[in-house]
């Protein structure tokens, strides 16, 4: 009853409003994390929060055997490996090159996804805003090494390949047992990142910050997602990532009082009439997607899966 409880209020969301909170909860984790950086490497950092959010969704949900077994626990690692490496990737990217440089490139991988679902030209004018839209909130500076270009773009088609496995994990009816069977398959072929957190053993506090980091970074929006990938297609799920860039700039504004440029500012604008265009199109190409185990279905048409 509680489960249904939560995923019925859940449904009672707008996607994107469902993206501002796991944005924002993914940015106070990035901000947890800044503090592991000085006495962890960025693999080792990475490995700790794909473990936090391992034990906690294990603790959470308590997958049965039927998750361990066959091709559901193929595609449930071929996920949780696929979302673990898109981060270790990321952070040994953000290493190397400046933040906005390498959120830029990575959100290729987006654009490209939400590019092969374009269908209509209100498709592709929506694409064309939020590239805008990122391109003008992201701090480009082309500095950096190439090792890190490289990583950045590992990082974009992992993420692309997050989208696509995401998507079949979160419609089978199981996303979040699958998600937390994926993380626990990732932890242990990740293993050897580990070597790379040995002074956090010592330390409870520190230890302490690297499961507020799985929870805050891993938990929460990766939960959010597979509830989001279950109502709307690949491609706008694919744009509505675009929030992330803006969420991050109105939390600077929100909690450090960093008031956003008038590039900055543009850009959410577009970003935002990007994410309103594609949305409002793909209102009417849904279709209901299979319910979670233990929910009711939902009745309301607005929430379903959209058809590319």
């Amino acid at each position: 009853m509680l489960r249904t409880t939560r995923s019925l209020s859940a449904k009672q969301l707008p996607a994107p409003v469902l993206f501002l909170v796991g944005g924002c909860s993914m940015y106070f984790g990035a901000g947890v994390a800044v503090r592991l950086f000085d006495q962890l490497t960025p693999s080792g950092v990475a490995w700790l929060r794909l473990l936090g959010a391992a034990v906690v969704l294990l603790a959470w949900r308590r997958p049965g055997r039927d998750a361990w077994r066959g091709r559901r626990l193929v595609l449930a690692g071929v996920f949780g490996l696929t979302t673990a490496l898109m981060n270790v990737v990321f952070y040994e990217a953000i290493a190397r090159l400046p933040l906005g440089t390498a959120v830029a490139v990575e959100f290729a991988g987006p654009v490209a996804v939400a590019a092969f679902g374009t269908r209509t030209r209100r498709d592709l004018a929506a694409l064309a805003l939020v590239v805008l839209g990122v391109g003008l909130i992201v701090d480009v500076r082309w500095s950096g090494s190439a090792t890190g270009v490289v990583l950045a773009i590992s990082a974009a088609a992992l993420w692309a390949g997050y989208i696509l496995v995401g998507k079949r994990v979160a419609t089978g009816g199981n996303g979040l047992d699958d998600l937390a069977v994926g993380f626990a398959v990732a932890t242990v072929l990740l293993s050897p990142l580990a070597w790379g957190t040995g002074s956090v053993w010592g330390s409870p506090s520190l230890l302490g910050l690297a499961v507020g980091v799985g929870v805050l970074s891993s938990v929460v929006p990766y939960a959010i997602d597979q509830i989001v990938l279950r109502r709307v297609g690949q491609a706008r799920f694919a744009l509505l990532l675009a929030l992330l860039p803006a969420t991050a700039t109105l939390m600077g504004l929100v909690t450090l009082w960093q008031v956003p440029s008038l590039s900055e500012a543009l850009g959410i604008g577009a970003v935002v009439g990007g994410v309103a265009l594609r949305s409002r199109e793909g209102t009417r190409q849904d279709e209901r997607a299979p319910a979670e185990p233990g929910t009711d279905p939902d009745p309301d048409p607005s929430s379903r899966s959209a058809s590319r």
